[in-house]
């Protein structure tokens, strides 16, 4: 199966990652929730598979369109 990008949609902060490298996940699963203005903004599969990375940590601000987890 092709590697999905889940990006985000903002520039933000990281709050909490709510998964792991090799869960699996269904499409709407909340993957990061991230933070902009003291506003949870979740983030969510865009399809069913398998968390290939997470390539960010909690606290680390982020750019919008940067690349967050790559599904498998």
């Amino acid at each position: 199966m092709a590697e999905t990008k889940i990006l985000s949609d903002l520039n933000a902060r990281v709050w909490k990652i709510e998964v792991a490298v090799g869960d699996s996940v269904a499409d709407g699963d909340v993957l990061i929730i991230l933070e902009s203005m003291k506003t949870e903004i979740p983030v969510e599969a865009t399809r069913a598979g398998v968390v290939k990375a997470i390539l960010v940590k909690e606290e680390e601000p982020v750019t919008e369109d940067q690349v967050l987890v790559i599904l498998e």
